[in-house]
């Protein structure tokens, strides 16, 4: 199992308030695929790993049609990143595995 899989209670600091969701990491190598849910539904996702980093891109909906540029690194049972909104700048994303 690698560092990154689990389960993660997640928040992002967003200007429209925290965001809170859950993501599901399940890696098999270079990649993982897993779903992240919250507030505004579920979502599958996949991305890279890279060591203890995570990256991948997530469509969201709410409140207009985006795509977020997503990166986490965990240490532990912490995980810390970034979620890039365009041209809405980026945020940070903090969480602790479940």
């Amino acid at each position: 199992m690698a560092d990154v899989d689990g389960s993660w209670d997640c928040t992002v600091k967003s200007p429209l308030g925290d965001q809170n969701l859950t993501l599901t990491v399940n890696s098999d190598g270079s990649t993982f695929t897993g779903t992240a849910s919250g507030a505004m539904g579920s979502s599958d996702v996949s991305g890279e790993v890279s060591g203890n980093t995570i990256t991948w891109k997530q469509q969201m909906t709410v409140p207009m049609p985006m795509t977020l540029d997503c990166e986490a690194t965990a240490d532990g049972d912490t995980l810390t990143g970034t979620v890039g909104a365009g041209a809405f700048g980026s945020f940070p994303l903090s969480g602790k595995r479940g």
